[in-house]
């Protein structure tokens, strides 16, 4: 499904303002549950020019565009290096998985550094980001009954957990329900079913067991952040202080 907008992707790339260091896709083909009328998540970090930031102007520290190409629908987000480093460094794992998406679109040797960094921002506290990103998707489940509310919570949940246990980042749920043995069982006949439709309706879904599973994973989560070898503060502050001074001299 990814495969045949490569072409696509890579000229997305090429038409953007400001150099690029890394575009990779995240969304649902991340988290292993696209569908055929997916969009396409293009995400990544871009390099303003110094100028830009001595400026009296405000720098555009942030581009994001929706749009259609070639039928599919496009959402890119890039934030300048130092925002997004900020955004590493204040425990925000949705960055982190951008970061480390296998799906990678356009890479450079910054982009590999930045990636070799980013075990050093590992903190037990990224708990505290899926925890809250599970529960806005468990609220917004509970105003649509729409399947994808539903996966983004348990995958936020599952991923949450395996990082505390693991110190790596796994976003992709069906990998997910192999390494962490609470996963619920049902999960991976959800995913069919949305890979089907991308707004499909949550039919069948025992919503008892369902709310029962996920207080339980909470609990899973809160017991594995007390557990985890994970520092409670980052250890990279002072590396990647000096590769966005670097880069950005450079």
């Amino acid at each position: 499904m990814l495969d045949a907008m490569e072409i696509d992707l890579t000229a997305v790339v090429a038409e953007q303002p400001d150099p690029l260091l890394f575009a990779t896709v995240s969304g649902a083909h991340l988290y292993g549950f696209p569908s055929k009328d997916s969009d396409v998540d293009l995400r990544g970090a871009h390099l303003l020019p110094a100028a830009e930031l001595l400026s009296l102007r405000d720098p555009q520290e942030t581009r994001s565009r929706m749009w259609f190409r070639d039928g599919t629908e496009m959402d890119l987000v890039t934030h300048d290096l130092r925002k997004f480093v900020r955004l590493m460094l204040n425990r925000n794992g949705y960055v982190l998985e951008q970061l480390l998406s296998p799906l990678v679109v356009h890479t450079t040797e910054a982009h590999e550094e930045l990636v070799a960094l980013a075990p050093g921002v590992l903190t037990s506290h990224h708990a505290h980001h899926y925890r809250g990103f599970a529960n806005t998707q468990w609220r917004l489940y509970g105003k649509t009954a729409e399947l994808k509310p539903l996966l983004y919570t348990f995958r936020a949940l599952l991923t949450g957990i395996h990082l505390m246990r693991s110190a790596q980042v796994q976003a992709h749920l069906p990998t997910l329900l192999e390494e962490v043995p609470e996963a619920p069982g049902y999960l991976g006949g959800l995913i069919e079913a949305k890979v089907e439709a991308e707004h499909g309706a949550a039919d069948g879904v025992d919503a008892g067991r369902v709310e029962r599973d996920f207080e339980a994973l909470h609990g899973v989560l809160e017991a594995a952040q007390e557990d985890s070898s994970l520092p409670e503060h980052a250890a990279a502050f002072g590396a990647l202080d000096e590769f966005v001074v670097r880069r950005r001299a450079g």
